[in-house]
């Protein structure tokens, strides 16, 4: 039986940054093999699970749901006298990484701590401010000349770490941006098992999208979606973040020009029905989500972002609740459910013509 939260773990402790995302996109064709008709990949290495509508036969409209796997991360830059120094690969907040346990792949996998100068040995005025990435170094133990043997410069550095149980259905891990999102789609495909849709439905996990929207940009062209809802986290409640969502208030729903307001508004009434709790998520300009890309791919998509709430973001302790995930899920469902031929023909832009 499908359990949100052993899928998650599943995702989160997998190890895939940006460019890398081949261990993700290997775990889904097992997790999404019996949720979906076919499987195809764009050539930048994005997944799209293709579930058809009630017609089978392909020729229905398609809706793309499309949720980024690549992780955060750290790449060798360095090797000397056997301590690794480091790369960012993307957005490692380095305020965050000392003393973290992280997993150096190299020739065979070997686990080390970050590490930086003591305490004793700064001056007064760097003991008063956070040391920067390249002055962190990996340790993994071994001797100067064995390191240099078993890693090289460019091979990827990754944080370890298991998903953690707190309180109150809340969890911690890293990768949760956007791993989350990938378990939103999953549970989207269970739901839909019992759902007689008539589009198409091309769950789509993209990759690249911290360094730039790239999978989402390839992943649109090739699909060709009658519309698309992106997925991504959004700010949470907490210390130093306001306006944020709540946890367990359900998912954020994008509202500004990178989303379609018909698109937006059947979302708001498809919650309202179904009595499923959503936040307002103003975003006025670029939104830095697959949305953006997805929106201007070819002649235009109609996108709308749903986003699930995210404390801690870009760290090891990503925090969010389970009932965000299933609560969006859920509405992806009925949304899909209520999809016909004339839904295309209610989201026209168009002032309508007098007659």
């Amino acid at each position: 039986m499908y359990d949100p939260k052993d899928h998650l773990k599943r995702l989160v402790e997998t190890h895939a940054p940006s460019g890398y995302e081949a261990p993700v996109a290997e775990l889904l064709r097992g997790e999404w093999a019996d949720l979906v008709d076919e499987f195809a990949s764009d050539r930048l290495g994005s997944l799209i699970g293709i579930k058809r509508g009630a017609s089978g036969n392909g020729s229905a409209r398609k809706i793309m749901l499309a949720a980024h796997m690549d992780e955060i991360g750290l790449m060798v830059r360095e090797i000397e006298d056997g301590f690794i120094y480091l790369h960012r690969v993307s957005g490692i907040d380095a305020r965050v990484m000392l003393a973290q346990p992280v997993l150096v792949h190299g020739e065979r996998t070997l686990p080390g701590v970050v590490a930086t100068m003591p305490p004793h040995m700064l001056t007064a005025a760097d003991r008063k401010q956070f040391q920067p990435i390249d002055s962190l170094v990996v340790d993994v133990g071994l001797p100067a000349a064995e390191v240099e043997r078993l890693v090289r410069i460019g091979d990827l550095v990754t944080v370890e770490g298991a998903l953690l149980d707190l309180k109150g259905r809340k969890v911690a891990a890293k990768a949760m941006d956007d791993r989350a999102c990938i378990a939103v789609i999953t549970t989207c495909l269970e739901l839909l098992r019992g759902v007689n849709h008539s589009w198409d439905v091309y769950a789509t996990a993209t990759v690249q999208e911290e360094v730039g929207l790239r999978g989402a940009t390839t992943a649109a062209n090739y699909i060709e979606p009658d519309c698309a809802i992106a997925l991504d986290v959004g700010f949470a409640e907490q210390p130093g973040v306001s306006p944020g969502g709540k946890l367990g208030g359900g998912p954020q729903l994008g509202i500004g020009a990178n989303f379609h307001p018909k698109l937006v508004e059947r979302l708001q009434k498809v919650a309202a029905y179904y009595e499923i709790p959503w936040q307002a998520d103003i975003m006025p300009a670029r939104t830095g989500t697959d949305a953006w890309a997805i929106q201007v791919s070819r002649e235009g998509v109609p996108t709308a972002l749903l986003s699930i709430p995210l404390r801690n973001m870009h760290s090891p302790v990503e925090t969010l609740d389970l009932k965000d995930i299933e609560r969006t899920g859920r509405l992806l469902a009925h949304f899909i459910g209520q999809l016909d031929e004339s839904f295309m023909d209610r989201l026209s832009l168009m002032p309508e013509q007098a007659p």
